[in-house]
């Protein structure tokens, strides 16, 4: 994601390399080219100009330190006016209230239906809540049932009435049934519509006020662009919105929701989608987009997604692996699955400073292990636990069980060779003291 919006900024701060101080010309050429991305990536034009007017008044208002360049002065300032114009800090949900009431808007398409799933998910995983789903879109009997689907998947109940014509009516039941069943979280999915409406503004302002939600949520396409923030203002206008969410941001999107939707509406954008699995959903924090956007990378929220998968105890019995040099196939495997569920690899790259720009023109799929799992579940038990009796004939039986050929399992014998060498020296202390101490020397 960004990826455009982050090679432009780029262009845009190699104006100032080299250059011994900030000037108005130097800055004037720079803020134009920043101007023009912010456009390109279809951000709002009055926020683009006002975003740069700042910019622009911050750098010719401040002294440039001797060890800092203008280039890293300029990009500093526009990271802390970038983390500014998304909101400037993260923003909690409102979960106050017995229960605590959420509903869900947005148009058709956006992806609000999987989102109220994933929200379900991440509330009942992360915060320990008793969710209860409830399916108020009575025009799209698809709806209804994806989120059955969804609750299904997810062990969380979803309250429907598909007798019952009145969103009103159902959400109002869903609440008593919440009230009566011990659910302290209710998250209402309502009705989109290809187009803003009257009659849809009418029925989930109805809606609203016979619930009383603690926290309102406009969902929203980033693919769609300025086209979302038009949308937002219109929705905000008539229902009052608590905070916005951008599905989709995995696509390709140019940014200008993002960038444009907290200045255009006044309300913080509080989580984003980045994919189709029910967690691929991430908190917004502004200061890792604008760090994301400048391509510093993001190495907290990668961390993060690590000690979500990774316990302490299981790092401590691999280390003690390692040591002996007992790490086999099945550890490594398992490596691979924990690293799949922290999200897709591109985007895990992504959030390696300085690896944004280089991943840009690698495709890496989804299934970018499946090869490599393959040969290993195509290894018996013993195999996987004694790799040094792979033989011959036993590397030819692997490959032709796993589809591959023998040139691959090699490949991946020695790969995993050498890994397992490098992981139990970097182990050693001994071995890493002497490692610094020669590479101090041929400085």
């Amino acid at each position: 994601m960004f990826e455009n919006l982050t090679d432009k900024f780029e262009r845009a701060f190699k104006v100032l390399k080299g250059q011994g101080q900030i000037t108005e010309i130097n800055v004037a050429e720079t803020l134009k080219e920043v101007r023009r991305a912010l456009l390109d990536a279809d951000v709002n034009f009055n926020t683009a100009k006002q975003f740069t007017n700042t910019v622009k008044e911050k750098a010719l208002g401040r002294d440039v330190l001797t060890a800092v360049s203008p280039g890293q002065l300029m990009i500093k300032i526009c990271h802390e006016e970038l983390v500014e114009l998304m909101g400037g800090n993260e923003s909690e949900i409102n979960l106050k209230g017995a229960p605590a009431v959420i509903l869900m808007s947005g148009l058709q398409g956006s992806g609000k239906t999987t989102f109220t799933g994933k929200l379900g998910s991440y509330l009942k995983s992360k915060k320990g809540k008793n969710v209860l789903l409830v399916a108020c879109d009575v025009y799209r009997p698809a709806a209804i049932d994806q989120l059955h689907v969804l609750g299904e998947q997810l062990g969380i109940e979803v309250f429907s009435d598909r007798e019952e014509k009145s969103p009103v009516n159902i959400a109002t039941k869903a609440l008593n049934h919440a009230r009566s069943k011990g659910f302290n979280v209710v998250i209402v999915d309502t009705a989109g519509r290809l187009a803003v409406d009257e009659a849809m503004m009418d029925e989930i302002a109805q809606v609203k006020a016979a619930i009383q939600p603690s926290e309102t949520l406009f969902v929203v396409d980033s693919m769609t662009g300025q086209d979302a923030v038009n949308t937002a203002k219109a929705f905000n206008d008539r229902i009052n919105f608590d905070g916005v969410v951008l599905t989709k941001l995995d696509g390709d999107t140019r940014g200008g929701a993002a960038l444009s939707i907290k200045s255009i509406v006044n309300k913080p954008i509080k989580f984003v989608g980045t994919g189709e699995k029910m967690d691929a959903l991430d908190v917004f924090y502004p200061s890792r987009m604008a760090d994301r956007i400048l391509g510093m990378g993001d190495v907290v929220s990668l961390v993060e997604r690590a000690q979500e998968q990774f316990n302490e105890e299981e790092a401590r019995r691999l280390q003690k692996k390692i040591m002996k040099d007992q790490f086999d196939f099945n550890d490594f495997l398992g490596q691979l699955e924990q690293i799949k569920k922290m999200g897709n690899v591109k985007d895990l790259m992504g959030m390696i400073p300085g690896m944004s720009k280089a991943m840009k023109e690698v495709d890496v799929p989804d299934d970018a292990f499946k090869g490599v799992e393959a040969i290993i579940r195509s290894m018996t038990p013993k195999e996987r636990s004694m790799p040094a009796i792979l033989n011959p004939s036993r590397k030819a039986r692997i490959a032709s069980g796993s589809g591959t050929t023998i040139q691959d399992v090699n490949k991946l014998i020695k790969q995993f060779e050498d890994m397992r060498k490098m992981m139990k020296m970097m182990s050693n202390p001994r071995n890493m003291a002497n490692m610094m101490g020669q590479m101090k020397n041929m400085r």
